[in-house]
C-alpha cells in the first residue's frame, strides 16, 4: 500500500494557483524544453543529495555540504554552482565562507513528489504490480 505523503507549506506556497496540468494546453516546445532542462539538472545524484541536504538544514557552506555529501569541496563547489546559475540555491558570503540555501519553495515540493514516486514505485514492485513489462498493460486487459 502506498505511503501518504505529510504536506508541507512549500507545496501550499510553491506556486501561484494554476490550472490543473490535464486542463492546459499542450507544452510548447520551449515550455518542454525549459522543463527538460530543469529535470536534466536536478537528474543527478550528487545535486539531489545536496538539495536535500540544504532541505533538512536551511543552510550550509561548502565544507559542511562536502562533508555531509562525502566528496571534496570543489567537486561539491562545481554542482552547486550549477544550481546558484539556474536560481534553485541562493549564496551569501560570510567571511571566507559561502552560505548555501535553497531559495525556490518548489523544489521542496519537488523532491518530496519525486521521493513519492520512487517509493511507491519500489511498493508497487514488491507486491508485484508494475512489473515495467511493455505488454503487462495488455496482459491485464485481456
Amino acid at each position: 500500500m502506498a505511503q501518504q505523503r505529510p504536506t508541507t507549506t512549500a507545496a501550499a506556497s510553491c506556486c501561484p494557483p494554476k490550472p490543473k496540468l490535464g486542463d492546459r494546453e499542450l507544452l510548447s516546445s520551449d515550455q518542454a524544453g525549459e522543463l527538460a532542462g530543469l529535470f536534466k539538472l536536478l537528474g543527478n545524484d550528487t545535486r539531489v543529495r545536496l538539495l536535500h541536504a540544504l532541505v533538512k538544514s536551511g543552510e550550509l557552506c561548502v565544507t559542511e555540504l562536502a562533508e555531509a555529501v562525502e566528496m571534496k569541496p570543489q567537486a561539491v563547489s562545481n554542482q552547486l554552482q550549477r544550481l546558484v546559475d539556474r536560481r534553485v540555491l541562493g549564496a551569501r558570503r560570510s567571511g571566507n565562507n559561502i552560505y548555501y540555501q535553497v531559495v525556490d519553495p518548489c523544489v521542496t515540493s519537488l523532491l518530496d513528489y519525486g521521493l513519492c514516486l520512487v517509493e511507491d514505485s519500489e511498493g508497487r514492485l514488491a507486491e508485484g504490480n508494475g512489473s515495467g513489462r511493455v505488454g503487462a498493460a495488455s496482459e491485464l486487459r485481456s
